[in-house]
């Protein structure tokens, strides 16, 4: 059991990790803060789906990355950065509201990629 969760979870660097956890954290910030604001009760549902999201989104973010890279590859974009920051943040919030969905599919590929490169 140790050695699956240490492939999954502990299969990327911890400077990636925290770097994309960082950015989590804003976006956890934002949806508190709106949810604090809210007129109507809060759901008990909320605040473990802000948690489960928050340690999930930096693996949402590694699967989205990884498609990006892929079907970009070496290529290069010269486009507006206001329009840039806009994308980003854009697929940030998809990346940290889906991550509870996208993550397992970074998970299962850490783990293989992982298992594949010890045997």
């Amino acid at each position: 059991m140790k050695e699956i969760i240490q492939k999954t979870f502990g299969g990327l660097t911890t400077q990636y990790y925290f770097r994309n956890l960082f950015f989590g954290l804003f976006i956890t910030a934002f949806v508190v803060y709106m949810e604090m604001n809210a007129t109507r009760p809060t759901e008990w549902a909320f605040y473990p789906f802000v948690v489960l999201s928050t340690f999930l989104y930096p693996y949402s973010r590694f699967v989205y990355e990884s498609i990006v890279d892929f079907v970009m590859g070496e290529n290069m974009l010269f486009v507006n950065v206001f329009l840039v920051i806009l994308v980003k943040v854009f697929t940030i919030m998809i990346c940290w509201f889906f991550a509870i969905f996208i993550a397992p599919v970074g998970l299962a590929y850490l783990y293989y990629y992982h298992n594949k490169s010890t045997r």
